[in-house]
């Protein structure tokens, strides 16, 4: 039995610590790398993963932190169970999916293709650092910031809307 000088074990102060939702990111090493994960894999902002895996967990009927433990150990070739997989599948496809056209109203002025496209590599950077580290905490930061960027320069809701209008305005002739 603990006295009431020994520091709490380490499931008590789990069972204290408020859920993902409630809490900010990075305050437990699985998340923070699930998260890392997602905004590779997606890509997206950090608060556009939250609700990725925030998604995957109520579509799974677990815990955020269970999805994110998922997440992780897939990630490092362990098993997943079937239906959790299927949740964070997904969770990425509904993020991927475009807006129905009409939905969003984009910027009237585009930027210039330079500034597009150095943003877009800026973003395609993060995002493959990312996949090699999902934990680096100057990544993820950058990589949040380069995806506010990028919505913000093509007038869109979210990175992967932003990333679709950055590439068609790539592609498109002058």
């Amino acid at each position: 039995m603990a006295s009431p000088g020994d520091p709490p074990s380490a499931a008590a102060l789990a069972a204290q610590a408020p859920p993902l939702g409630e809490r900010p990111l990075g305050q437990a090493p699985t998340e923070l790398w699930a998260l890392g994960l997602v905004m590779a894999a997606a890509p997206c902002s950090a608060r556009e993963a939250k609700q990725i895996l925030l998604a995957a967990a109520d579509r799974a009927r677990i815990t955020a932190a269970q999805a994110a433990e998922a997440m992780v150990a897939g990630s490092l070739g362990l098993p997943v169970p079937g239906r959790v997989e299927r949740a964070l599948h997904r969770a990425l496809q509904a993020a991927r999916t475009p807006l129905p056209p009409g939905a969003f109203r984009g910027v009237g002025i585009l930027p210039s293709r330079l500034r597009t496209e150095e943003v877009l590599s800026r973003l395609r950077g993060c995002q493959a650092r990312l996949a090699a580290a999902p934990t680096d905490p100057g990544t993820l930061r950058a990589m949040d910031d380069v995806a506010y960027t990028l919505c913000v320069l093509m007038g869109r809701p979210t990175t992967h809307e932003a990333v679709l209008a950055a590439e068609r305005h790539l592609l498109a002739q002058e």
